[in-house]
């Protein structure tokens, strides 16, 4: 503040707030920290081994399904070894923020998110089913339409998340008020209450495996188009990416089952 004269920072008695200009020199600095990150692992680059740090934010879902095991797959390879990866779990609009401000180098969530001009690639795709206790009437189901769920009890996720967004437009979409026994802050909590047969809720495929394997939880398809999803990984560009990054995002890629692209609108290909 003494060196530019003027005030960063506001405080108060519960902390500081930055300014406008403390904003700006936020950005700023987080800028000139990306740009000492991208030197130091450029040059480690050329030593033979790519090493660096990758920040990646991701959304509960991703993480509860295959992001994990494929970050373990990627830094058992010997070829990255030297590459380290720090995770985050946030809320989908969170994580285009981080993203854009260059908190985190790559954001994983659903592609339907706005990722508002940033560059994007395919990530895997996801089945929603309903999970029901063994003892439901509609446990028996082979497949069920979300429309007719809405007679019973739901288990559900926090208003903030896309889960609890999506299905709450398609209760409104068809005129009928969703009724929850209990909120839950993630999907393992969401399956243990459903095995307590204390209500039934949406959640991933996937991820229910494990569940089902105790015999207290059966899922149902869901007949809805929306029940089918697919994940995206957004970054600002290309060429602000390390070469760690890098290799990570085209790792990540290639478990979409496409071949590697950008599906950005500026017709740049990485090298």
């Amino acid at each position: 503040e003494d060196t530019l004269g003027t005030k960063i920072l506001v405080r108060g008695r519960h902390g500081a707030m930055p300014t406008p200009a403390g904003r700006a020199l936020l950005e700023h600095a987080r800028s000139m920290l990306f740009t000492a990150d991208r030197i130091e692992a450029d040059i480690a680059a050329f030593k033979g081994g790519i090493k660096g740090q990758v920040r990646v934010a991701a959304s509960a879902s991703a993480i509860a399904e295959s992001l994990l095991d494929d970050l373990s797959a990627f830094m058992r390879d010997p070829l990255h070894q030297d590459i380290k990866v720090d995770i985050e779990e946030r809320f989908s609009r969170d994580i285009v923020s981080m993203v854009r401000d260059g908190v985190v180098s790559l954001g994983v969530c659903w592609s339907s998110a706005d990722f508002g001009g940033l560059e994007s690639r395919r990530y895997r795709k996801d089945e929603l089913v309903l999970a029901v206790p063994a003892s439901h009437p509609l446990a028996s189901r082979t497949e069920v339409a979300f429309e007719e769920t809405l007679g019973y009890e739901h288990v559900g996720l926090p208003p903030s998340t896309a889960v609890y967004t999506m299905l709450h437009r398609a209760a409104v979409k068809a005129g009928i008020a969703m009724s929850y026994r209990v909120v839950v802050s993630n999907f393992d909590a969401a399956f243990r209450v459903v095995s307590a047969g204390l209500g039934i809720s949406v959640v991933p495929r996937e991820v229910s495996s494990i569940y089902m394997a105790s015999g207290q939880i059966t899922t149902v398809r869901l007949q809805n188009d929306w029940a089918q999803r697919e994940f995206g990984i957004c970054f600002r560009r290309w060429s602000d990416l390390t070469p760690a990054a890098e290799r990570l995002l085209e790792f990540l890629s290639l478990q979409a089952g496409d071949v590697i692209e950008n599906n950005s609108q500026t017709g740049h290909q990485p090298p």
